[in-house]
């Protein structure tokens, strides 16, 4: 990377932590609060009378999949509301003229979804010691899925940011793709409950490969092997990535 591009690439990358960091209020509080009421109700609430689950007590079983989903929200919703907004602003402009190629754009968009994403898993994980002693099986496997599995949601947000022609646009899949799948993708529950046919359809669900390879690296338990689990990720990151540079290399959603 010559020095050009890296000015480029450290500059958006500033940009985009600075936007999260000075809201903090609203980007990284609300969804640690709402995953600690995750904690009280479904972990010591209705956990005390579920019992165990994979050999693990309710609450600690469930915790992996609870950082994950607030992982894979905030990666989303932060590279979203940024590229949208500087689409709305014109200022997505200035870069489409710039001597900046499209993949340092990409990346530092990335990057600061994923920083958000980190920053966000790292006060959950935290804010769940309070509840429960974690116990670490597979320490790289865990920053491995944490890692690619918000490099993959960052790139579905700047995927919807461009295709977005309103802030209503950009609700829209996290309310009714996101929220559904991340509910069905195994975070409070194991796969092995279901039936044979509801296991399969389960299968289709790209966040349940995530969620089951996070709680791998805590646990050492998973519903479905590890290796089609990375193998899940990495497609999903090189394909939303080759979409991502295509529409942004086309102007397409982009230039008036």
């Amino acid at each position: 990377m010559n020095k050009l591009y890296w000015v480029a690439f450290k500059s958006l990358i500033i940009k985009e932590i600075t936007r999260y960091s000075r809201i903090w209020i609203q980007t990284l509080v609300p969804p640690v609060i709402t995953i600690s009421l995750y904690f009280v109700i479904f972990g010591n609430l209705i956990g005390t009378r579920i019992g165990e689950m994979g050999g693990f007590s309710y609450m600690m079983y469930i915790v992996p999949g609870l950082i994950m989903m607030s992982v894979i929200t905030n990666s989303y919703s932060n590279v979203a509301s940024s590229f949208f907004s500087a689409k709305l602003q014109r200022n997505i402009e200035e870069l489409m003229v710039a001597p900046v190629p499209n993949y340092i754009i990409i990346a530092g968009y990335v990057v600061g979804g994923v920083s958000r994403g980190l920053s966000v898993g790292f006060l959950v994980t935290m804010v769940s010691l309070f509840f429960v002693d974690l116990q670490i099986t597979h320490l790289g496997v865990i920053f491995a899925t944490v890692l690619l599995t918000s490099v993959v949601f960052s790139l579905g947000g700047l995927i919807n940011a461009v295709f977005a022609r309103s802030f209503d646009d950009i609700s829209i899949i996290p309310t009714f793709v996101l929220t559904p799948l991340t509910y069905f993708g195994g975070v409070f529950y194991s796969l092995s409950l279901l039936p044979e046919l509801w296991q399969s359809i389960s299968k289709i669900n790209p966040i349940m490969y995530m969620v089951n390879a996070f709680r791998y690296g805590f646990f050492g338990v998973s519903d479905v092997s590890i290796t089609t689990s990375f193998a899940v990720l990495i497609v999903f990151i090189a394909g939303f990535y080759t979409i991502a540079w295509y529409l942004i290399s086309r102007g397409i959603g982009l230039r008036s």
